[in-house]
C-alpha cells in the first residue's frame, strides 16, 4: 500500500471521528466546543525492524516490552501517529506551574478518549480491507510495570509499559526523545502518540536521525518548568516523582481529571524541532 494513500485515508478517518471537540456535557467552564487536537502526522515501521528487540533492554523500555508479533501473530507493519495539541490547549497551560489549565485537563482525559476511538477506527479500517489489526494501548494485555534497574542506579526502578508509544514513534521515523522523556516530532512534543499493528505490508519510513536525542537541544527549559522537580539536565526525568505529582497531587486537586504538562509548553520544542540542524533539513 502506498504511504500517501494511507495518509489520505487516515486523515479522512480523523476528520470523521467524533470527540475532538469537548461536548457541553463534559466541558469545564469556558471549554465547551474546545478543539483538542490538530491534524495528525503519521509514520510507519516494519514489524520485523530489529530496533524493536532493542526496546527490550533494561535501560530502554525493559524486558516486559512485547514485540509486534507477540501482540499480533503475522504482524508486518506498525502505523504510528502523533496528535499535536491545538494552540489554545498549549497556550492555556503556560504560566503558573502549580495549576493545570482546564483546557489541558480536557486534552489529557477527553483527549485520550478521542485517541482511543481514533485508533479503533484505524484498526477497523484495516480489518475492512481484509487485514488483521491490534491496538496494544486498549488491548486487555496492556500493562504498566516497574522494572528494577541495575544495582546502584540512582533511580532504582524503571516504570514502563509493555508497549511504549514514544518508542514506537521513534522507530517509525516520527521523532527523537528529549530531556523530559517526551518525543519531539516536527510538530513538537505537546500532544499524544498512538499506534496500530497490522498484517498489511506498508513501506516503512526512513528515520531522519541516528541519535535518540537528535532533535533536543538540552536547554533545560522543561526542568525549570517542572513543578515536581522531576527533571534535571544531569539526570533526565525521574518517573517516580513525575507520577507522584501527576497521579497524586493533580488527581486530588482536579478529581476526576488529572494532568500537568508543564514540561511540554513554553519550551523551544513545544510545537517544533528546536535543533536547527534537523528543523532545516526537514523543511
Amino acid at each position: 500500500m502506498e504511504k500517501q494513500l494511507l495518509v489520505d485515508e487516515l486523515l479522512k478517518l480523523w476528520k470523521n471521528c467524533a470527540g475532538n471537540a469537548v461536548s457541553a456535557d463534559d466541558a469545564l467552564p469556558g471549554c465547551e466546543g474546545l478543539i483538542m487536537y490538530e491534524e495528525p502526522i503519521f509514520g510507519v515501521s516494519s514489524a520485523q525492524d530489529p530496533i524493536y528487540v532493542t526496546f527490550q533492554q533494561p535501560e530502554v523500555v525493559g524486558p516486559n516490552f512485547m514485540l509486534p508479533e507477540e501482540w499480533l501473530p503475522g504482524a508486518r507493519s506498525v502505523v504510528s501517529f502523533f496528535l499535536p495539541f491545538t494552540e489554545r490547549v498549549r497556550r492555556s497551560n503556560v504560566g503558573n506551574p502549580e495549576e493545570t489549565s482546564p483546557e489541558w485537563l480536557h486534552a489529557r482525559i477527553e483527549g485520550q478518549n478521542f485517541l482511543d476511538d481514533y485508533t479503533r477506527a484505524i484498526a477497523d479500517w484495516f480489518r475492512a480491507r481484509g487485514a488483521q489489526a491490534c491496538v496494544p494501548s486498549i488491548d486487555d494485555r496492556f500493562a504498566v510495570k516497574p522494572t528494577p534497574l541495575p544495582e546502584g542506579h540512582p533511580k532504582g526502578v524503571h516504570i514502563a509499559s509493555n508497549w511504549s508509544e514514544r518508542h514506537v514513534a521513534y522507530a517509525s521515523g516520527l521523532g527523537t526523545f528529549c530531556l523530559s522523556r517526551g518525543l519531539i516530532s516536527v510538530k513538537g512534543v505537546a500532544g499524544r502518540y498512538g499506534s496500530v499493528i497490522v498484517t498489511e505490508d506498508i513501506p516503512a519510513d526512513e528515520r531522519p536521525y541516528t541519535g535518540i536525542y537528535d532533535y533536543c537541544i538540552m536547554c533545560g527549559a522543561c526542568a525549570r518548568y517542572c513543578p515536581a522537580g522531576a527533571i534535571t539536565v544531569e539526570g533526565g526525568k525521574n518517573q517516580i516523582l513525575c507520577r507522584q505529582w501527576v497521579s497524586g497531587v493533580t488527581r486530588r486537586r482536579y478529581d476526576p481529571r488529572y494532568g500537568c504538562g508543564k514540561c511540554q509548553v513554553g519550551v523551544p520544542c513545544e510545537h517544533q524541532i528546536p535543533n536547527p540542524k534537523f528543523s532545516k533539513s526537514l523543511s
